[in-house]
């Protein structure tokens, strides 16, 4: 028997390759799934099942391309969605053979509806292994407020109703030396706690995990919706995605990997209306870039901000990108669901450059300076674009917080004709900022290289004067 787990930081997702007797089953494929296919084969292996947990909402699955480049049947736990594919709708208990380990549904609904986990017993029927998908992850559990809508009265409190009553009927009263295998660890949004560790016992979080010790339900409810905050807008859609169907990758990655020359991509730019995405470093980005084009770094979290700051996924894309990472930067926005690429810039920025066409830059200083231009003008003023709670921790005092998740909402927030020096935690949040900005009209904003780590960092900085007193640095 084989268990190979399968992760993906840039978007903290966990998928799973199980092998036993020439037969494999895929557990919450991402998007290109030549790999899994490819590993198969190396192993002379027939992939049989492809197990989805539930509907994700932060990834567009594989399952669909999966099943149809290997003949797997794609298995979902209890739904009542009506799925644009052929899939098996499994009922709770029903048990699969892959090779000579059994695979068995267990239905855990509260994250989603549909929520379910696997649990794997080895080839003596012995309990080793349980994925639990988004129902149950390291050191937390599935945030309850995602669900597909099937009625007006499924709110987020009934949804935390269910996985309490999940995790106590189905996964607590499991053996302790399971090994738990989560769909997502820390730096996904769809939990509000994770841990670093991608896997643990289930003893272990028997005692370490908050959600698994012992309170009412009413307790439980409390805790699991508290401090909730609005998933990114392209979580439903992806939703949809999943269960509805997509185009195959391969038909994603012909229409994205088309290289344009300068003229044929501002010509491209201006018969679609595609948003120009530059996903050079920031730093990079900041010295020159095309005029309008907004910077998400394809080395940050760059799926979970495209999917932030570009709600609708069938938008049309142009990417600007460092010469021979094009196709990383057309698979990675295919697995959040954004299909629509139509080309990148051959030869990068300095193609456009060379041909002597209109540049635009983002003036980005030091934190040494910034120091300076406040003791020199204590009306400057400093836009903190991190989360608010990230800025209730600890601040520049006397910043203003303009957190980059909700710039459509509070960008009247800011004053066009005033000077703004903007930060983030390390620069690559304040530069996608200043770029969506830059594009809207918005052209005093100057960027703070480095971020707060480099303010705190600074003895340029009286940490007195310039950082909320309340907190112990």
């Amino acid at each position: 028997m084989k268990i190979e787990q399968i992760y993906t930081g840039c978007l903290a997702q966990g998928a799973y390759y199980i092998e036993s007797n020439g037969e494999a089953a895929i557990i919450d494929p991402l998007r290109e799934v030549e790999p899994y296919i490819q590993k198969a084969k190396r192993n002379d292996a027939t992939i049989k099942y492809v197990f989805e947990t539930h509907f994700h909402a932060d990834f567009v699955s594989g399952h669909i391309d999966l099943a149809q480049k290997t003949g797997a049947n794609i298995v979902f736990g209890p739904t009542e969605a009506k799925l644009g594919f052929d899939a098996i709708i499994a009922e709770d208990g029903r048990e699969y053979k892959i090779g000579d380990i059994t695979i068995k549904v267990l239905h855990t609904p509260g994250h989603t509806m549909e929520s379910t986990c696997y649990l794997l017993s080895d080839e003596s029927g012995k309990p080793t292994a349980i994925f639990t998908g988004d129902t149950l992850f390291i050191g937390d559990v599935g945030r309850p407020d995602l669900a597909q809508k099937v009625s007006d009265d499924l709110t987020q409190e009934k949804q935390a109703g269910y996985l309490y009553d999940s995790l106590r009927n189905k996964i607590l009263p499991l053996p302790d030396e399971l090994v738990v295998y989560p769909a997502h660890g820390a730096g996904s949004a769809c939990g509000k706690n994770m841990s670093k560790e991608t896997w643990d016992t289930l003893g272990n979080q028997k005692k370490t995990n908050y959600a698994l010790q012992e309170m009412t339900k009413e307790e439980f409810i409390k805790k699991l919706t508290d401090g909730l905050t609005p998933p990114p807008a392209y979580f439903p859609q992806n939703v949809k995605m999943n269960i509805q169907g997509y185009d195959s990758i391969d038909e994603v990655l012909e229409r994205g990997v088309k290289a344009l020359s300068p003229a044929e991509f501002e010509a491209v730019a201006t018969e679609t209306g595609a948003i120009m995405l530059d996903t050079r470093s920031p730093q990079v980005f900041a010295q020159g870039f095309i005029p309008n084009a907004i910077n998400i770094g394809i080395d940050g979290s760059f799926a979970v901000w495209v999917g932030t700051m570009i709600p609708d996924v069938k938008q049309k894309v142009l990417v600007i990108a460092e010469e021979g990472r094009e196709e990383e930067v057309i698979t990675r926005l295919a697995r959040v669901g954004y299909d629509y690429a139509l080309g990148y810039l051959k030869g990068g920025f300095e193609a456009w450059k060379a041909v002597g066409n209109e540049v635009d830059t983002i003036t980005s200083v030091d934190a040494r300076d910034v120091a300076k231009v406040i003791r020199d003008n204590p009306k400057a003023a400093i836009l903190d674009v991190r989360k608010q709670s990230e800025y209730d921790s600890e601040h520049v005092e006397g910043a203003e917080n303009n957190p980059l998740d909700y710039i459509n909402e509070n960008m009247d927030q800011v004053d066009k004709n005033k000077t703004y020096y903007v930060h983030c935690a390390g620069g690559y949040r304040s530069m996608i900022f200043a770029s969506i900005m830059r594009a809207r009209g918005y052209e005093n904003l100057v960027d703070i290289s480095g971020g707060f780590k480099a303010i705190k960092d600074s003895d340029a900085f009286g940490l007195t004067d310039f950082v909320c007193p309340t907190t112990k640095l």
